[in-house]
């Protein structure tokens, strides 16, 4: 049973190193995963480039990383329902189960949560970018031993968007248009398609991952790098029920909110920069739109697993590059690049 390890930990605005880590002795309620595999998220990214992500500020060396599966390899003396040998997908989300949030059955709002590889809380949460790390039992779902690690791993970001579409009320029959095309994006698209929505439009100012959208089944494709001409016309000849926000940018959330038919719906996924932003609220009002928020999961995780292990889902489509965990400085400036990579996945 191994304590000692690696791990790709964040000391400041790209400053991201591989540090040699030793764990403690195991808590009785503890689990101890060797770590399989890992995607590499935008707030991944964000905290790289940054420091930052949002509100949360990195003020203390951060091992990042929350979309991870591995193997256990060690359990406490009180953990039930998993055992050494047993392949898992890890919920990052630690929630408290006792506050009003987590009674009203919104877990994901919960006071006390703690999340991987976050900056949320102080001190921070360390994440599983590790070659070993602790989790509780309910944050390991198991998954079957001929599921590939990459695979498992991309639960958390399928939760995200089947949570979003949630959020987004009944899609089936629905035209929905997303703005963003990054791993977001696409499984939003994924999950939009799998839940019925009519048609799919997807937004970018970027050529790669628009054509990436096309390929995965995206109803329409609209590049807006030399203006929104085009997406005027679109929108004018397909009313949208919903738009989905991803891009995390003020002028993404705009054009959602202008392009969204009378009546409709914007739900904001993405994780918007600089805090507070200018609105068209105007439009808001006088088009009598519901702008909702989505924050990351509750049992939606549970879901996404069942899916990917059913091959409902095909995660592993967005993969784009792998490597090493001991290289994840490099995998970080590859996946940077929109131009070459949509979803890099560190390994073991």
């Amino acid at each position: 049973m191994s304590n000692k390890g690696i791990a790709a930990t964040l000391f400041a605005a790209e400053d991201l190193r591989v540090v040699d880590i030793e764990l403690g002795e195991l808590a009785p309620n503890m689990a101890r995963v060797k770590f399989g595999a890992g995607g590499i998220c935008g707030s991944d990214m964000h905290y790289f480039r940054h420091a930052k992500t949002g509100d949360f500020v990195v003020t203390s060396p951060l091992i990042l990383g929350h979309e991870v599966a591995g193997e256990i390899i060690e359990i406490g003396r009180d953990v039930t329902g998993i055992a050494v040998g047993d392949r898992v997908a890890v919920n990052p989300s630690r929630w408290c189960g006792t506050c009003a949030y987590c009674h009203e059955g919104r877990p994901n709002l919960c006071e006390n949560i703690y999340f991987m590889g976050s900056a949320s809380k102080t001190p921070h949460m360390q994440g599983g970018f590790a070659s070993v790390f602790d989790a509780v039992a309910a944050q390991c779902v198991k998954v079957p031993d001929d599921l590939p690690f990459q695979a498992a791993a991309l639960a958390e970001p399928l939760a995200v968007c089947l949570h979003a579409v949630r959020r987004a009320g009944h899609v089936k029959g629905t035209s929905t248009i997303i703005f963003g095309s990054g791993p977001i994006g696409l499984l939003t698209l994924l999950a939009l398609k799998h839940a019925g929505a009519e048609s799919v439009t997807m937004v970018d100012v970027a050529a790669a991952p628009l054509k990436f959208a096309e390929e995965l089944g995206a109803d329409q494709i609209v590049d807006i790098s030399a203006g929104e001409e085009r997406l005027a016309e679109v929108a004018a000849a397909t009313p949208f029920d919903i738009a989905f926000e991803i891009s995390g940018t003020p002028a993404g959330l705009a054009s959602a909110i202008r392009t969204v038919r009378r009546g409709g719906t914007v739900v904001q996924v993405g994780n918007l920069a600089g805090g507070a932003i200018p609105v068209p609220a105007n439009a808001i009002m006088s088009k009598e739109l519901d702008l909702i928020g989505t924050f990351r999961f509750g049992d939606e995780f549970f879901e996404a697993v069942e899916l990917i292990v059913e091959n409902k889902v095909d995660v592993l489509k967005l993969v784009t590059g792998e490597y090493k965990l001991a290289d994840a400085p490099e995998a970080f400036r590859t996946a940077l690049d929109r131009s070459r990579s949509v979803k890099v996945v560190l390994t073991a």
